[in-house]
C-alpha cells in the first residue's frame, strides 16, 4: 500500500513536458535514464566523430593534401573553431524556431552528410594530389578544386557539430524533472555521465581512430566516423517515443536586442529617482492578469542605468517588447554585460589548446615514436596525455583538491568557479613554457646529428618528451573547462541557460580563430629566411612561438584577475538584498 502514492504520481502527467503526439508526458513512460542513455550515446559519436577528425587532419594535410606546417594549423583550427562557433547559431534555431530535438535530427543528417564526403575525398584519386616524388624531392600542393572538395566537407561536419552540441545537453537534462526530488538528483548524475562520454569518445579518436588511420589508411579511419554518426543518429531517432518535450522559450537573443532598442528609443528621457516607477514584471501582471507565468523580479543595480530607460513608462503609448521592458528584463541583459570581462579573458587559453592538435603533432611526427620494434606510436595519439590530464585532474579535484581547499580557504565548493579558471590559465602559461624547453631540446638533438636539412629524417628523441605539455594543459583544461561552465550556467538569468552556454563555447571558437591570426601574423613578420614556423620544423624556431604564447598567457591571466577581483557572484549579490536564489543544478565539480 505504501508503493500507491508512488505509483499515482509515476502515471500523473507532467505539467511541462510532451510526448512526440504533443500530449502531456507521463513520468512512468518517458524520459528518466533510458531517453538520457540515448542522447549521451551521441554525444559520445559526435566526439568521437570530431575530434577523430580533428586531431590527425593535420598530418593528412600536411603529408596527403601537401600543405605546409602553417597553412595546415590554420586550416585545423579554422575547422574546429567553426564547429564551436556554430552553436551559437545552433542554439538560436532550437530556442526560436526548431526545438531541441529537430535541431539535434537535422544538424547530425548534416553532419553525416559532411562525413561521407570526407571519406570519399579520401577514396577517389583525383580529390587528392599525386605524391611526392623521391627522385625529386618535389610535391604538388592540392589544387582549388581538391581543397575545395576537403571544405565542403570539413564545414559541413562543422555545421552539423554546431547544431547538435548547442542542444544535446539541455535536451538531455529535459529527461528529468527538476521539481521532482529524486529526477533533480539524477539529473546531477546526468552531468556526470555527460563528462565521462565525452572523455570516452575522446579517448577513442586519439587512440583507435588514430590508429586506424595511420595503419590502414584515412579511407577506414573516416569511414568509421561516417558510420558512428549514422549509427548515432538511428540511435537518437529511435528514442523518439521515449523523449520528453519541452516548448519553445524563444531565443534570449530577441530579449537583449529588445532593451537596447528600448534603451536607445528613450536615450533622451529622464530617469526617474525611485526604480519603483519603472515598467516592471509586476506591471505586465497587472495588466494581462497571468500570474502563473510571472517572471521572477529581479532587484535593480546601479550600474549600466543608460539600460535602465528601456523600462521609462513615459512616452510608450503601446506596449510592446521594442518599445518598453520590464526593469527585470533589464537586470538580466545587464548580468550578461557583467560576464563579459571573464568571457574575454578565457579566449586565450583556447588558444593555446590550439597547438596541441597543431604543431605539437607536427613536432611528435619527427621524433622517435617507437615503443618496440613492432609498433609505432601514432603522433596524434600524443593527445592521450591530454585528455588522461583531463580525467586525473577531475578525479582529483573531487576526491583530494575540494577537501583540502575547503579546510583552507572555508568554502564548501572548494575553489570557486573564478579560481579554478584562474589555476586553469596559470598551467597553460606553465604548458607552453614546457613545450619551449621541449622544442629548444628536439632542435639541439637534430643539428647534433645533422639531420636539419633532411625533411623526412627521425630525430632520436623519444616522442614522450612532449608528455609533459599535453598533461599540463590537459589539467588546465579540466580546471578551466569546468570552472567556465559553472560560471556561465551559474550566473546567467534563468531564461538564458542556452545562450551562456553558446556564449561559454564561443571562447573555444575564438581562442582557435585567434591561434590562426597569430600564426599569419607570426609567419608574415618572422619571413622566409628565419621562420618560427617552418614547414621543415627542424629549420624554423617553434620554440620562439610558444615563448610568445606563453607571455601573452601571463599578460592574459594578469588581465583576467584584475577583472575577477571586483565580480560579484549573483547569489551573494542577491541575499545582500535578500533575495534567495533558487535551487539549482550544478555540473560536476560545482557542488
Amino acid at each position: 500500500m505504501a508503493a500507491l502514492p508512488h505509483t499515482r504520481d509515476e502515471a500523473k502527467p507532467l505539467a511541462d513536458a510532451w510526448d512526440f503526439k504533443g500530449r502531456p508526458s507521463l513520468r512512468s513512460s518517458s524520459g528518466g535514464w533510458i531517453s538520457a542513455a540515448m542522447i549521451l550515446g551521441v554525444e559520445a559519436c559526435e566526439r568521437l566523430t570530431t575530434l577523430g577528425i580533428g586531431i590527425n587532419l593535420v598530418t593528412y594535410l600536411t603529408d596527403t593534401m601537401h600543405l605546409g606546417n602553417a597553412g595546415a594549423a590554420n586550416v585545423v583550427t579554422n575547422f574546429l573553431g567553426a564547429s564551436f562557433m556554430l552553436t551559437l547559431l545552433g542554439g538560436f534555431v532550437a530556442d526560436t524556431f526548431l526545438g531541441r530535438y529537430l535541431t539535434i535530427g537535422i544538424f547530425t543528417t548534416v553532419q553525416a552528410a559532411g562525413v561521407t564526403i570526407l571519406t570519399i575525398s579520401t577514396i577517389i584519386p583525383s580529390l587528392q594530389p599525386p605524391k611526392c616524388s623521391p627522385e625529386s624531392g618535389s610535391c604538388v600542393p592540392a589544387s582549388g578544386g581538391q581543397l575545395g572538395v576537403l571544405y565542403l566537407a570539413l564545414y559541413l561536419t562543422a555545421l552539423g557539430t554546431g547544431g547538435l552540441k548547442s542542444s544535446v545537453s539541455g535536451l538531455g537534462t529535459d529527461q528529468f524533472d527538476d521539481s521532482d526530488k529524486r529526477e533533480r538528483g539524477q539529473m546531477v548524475k546526468f552531468f556526470s555521465w555527460f563528462i565521462f562520454f565525452i572523455n570516452v569518445g575522446s579517448l577513442l579518436a586519439v587512440t583507435v581512430l588514430v590508429y586506424i588511420q595511420d595503419n590502414l589508411g584515412r579511407r577506414w579511419g573516416y569511414g568509421l566516423c561516417a558510420c558512428a554518426i549514422v549509427g548515432a543518429l538511428v540511435l537518437f531517432l529511435s528514442g523518439t517515443r521515449r523523449y520528453r518535450f519541452k516548448k519553445l522559450v524563444g531565443s534570449p537573443l530577441t530579449q537583449i536586442a529588445a532593451v537596447y532598442v528600448a534603451a536607445w528609443r528613450k536615450r533622451r528621457l529622464e530617469l526617474p529617482s525611485d526604480p519603483e516607477l519603472l515598467y516592471n514584471v509586476d506591471d505586465v501582471v497587472a495588466a494581462a492578469g497571468d500570474q502563473e507565468h510571472k517572471k521572477i523580479k529581479m532587484p535593480h543595480s546601479k550600474e549600466f542605468r543608460f539600460l535602465d530607460r528601456a523600462a521609462i513608462k513615459e512616452g510608450v503609448s503601446e506596449v510592446n517588447k521594442w518599445s518598453i521592458s520590464t526593469l527585470t528584463d533589464v537586470e538580466e541583459v545587464k548580468q550578461l554585460i557583467r560576464m563579459l570581462p571573464t568571457w574575454a579573458t578565457t579566449i586565450m587559453f583556447w588558444t593555446v589548446h590550439a597547438q596541441l592538435m597543431t604543431f605539437s603533432v607536427s613536432q611528435a611526427a619527427t621524433m622517435d615514436r617507437h615503443m618496440s620494434k613492432s609498433f609505432e606510436v601514432p603522433a596524434a595519439s600524443m593527445a592521450v596525455f591530454y585528455v588522461g590530464g583531463i580525467l586525473v585532474t577531475i578525479m582529483m579535484y573531487d576526491r583530494i583538491m575540494v577537501p583540502i581547499f575547503r579546510r583552507v580557504l572555508n568554502n564548501p565548493q572548494g575553489l570557486s568557479p573564478l579560481q579554478r579558471i584562474a589555476v586553469g590559465l596559470a598551467l597553460s602559461v606553465v604548458g607552453m613554457m614546457a613545450a619551449a624547453l621541449v622544442e629548444i631540446k628536439r632542435l639541439k638533438v637534430a643539428r647534433s646529428h645533422g639531420l636539419t636539412a633532411d625533411p623526412a629524417a627521425t630525430v632520436p628523441m623519444s616522442v614522450f618528451w612532449l608528455a609533459a605539455q599535453y598533461l599540463i594543459v590537459g589539467s588546465g583544461e579540466a580546471l578551466t573547462y569546468v570552472g567556465q561552465l559553472d560560471f556561465f550556467l551559474r550566473e546567467c538569468p534563468k531564461g538564458m541557460k542556452t545562450m551562456s552556454t553558446g556564449l561559454f563555447l564561443s571562447t573555444v571558437a575564438l581562442g582557435l580563430f585567434f591561434s590562426s591570426v597569430l600564426v599569419t601574423i607570426v609567419g608574415k613578420v618572422t619571413g622566409e629566411k628565419k621562420p618560427w614556423l617552418a614547414d621543415h620544423l627542424n629549420q624554423g624556431k617553434l620554440y620562439d612561438f610558444y615563448w610568445l604564447l606563453a607571455v601573452m598567457s601571463a599578460l592574459n591571466l594578469m588581465a583576467f584577475l584584475f577583472c575577477s577581483r571586483g565580480y560579484v557572484y549573483k547569489e551573494k549579490r542577491l541575499a545582500e538584498m535578500g533575495i534567495e536564489l533558487e535551487e539549482e543544478t550544478h555540473i560536476p565539480g560545482g557542488h
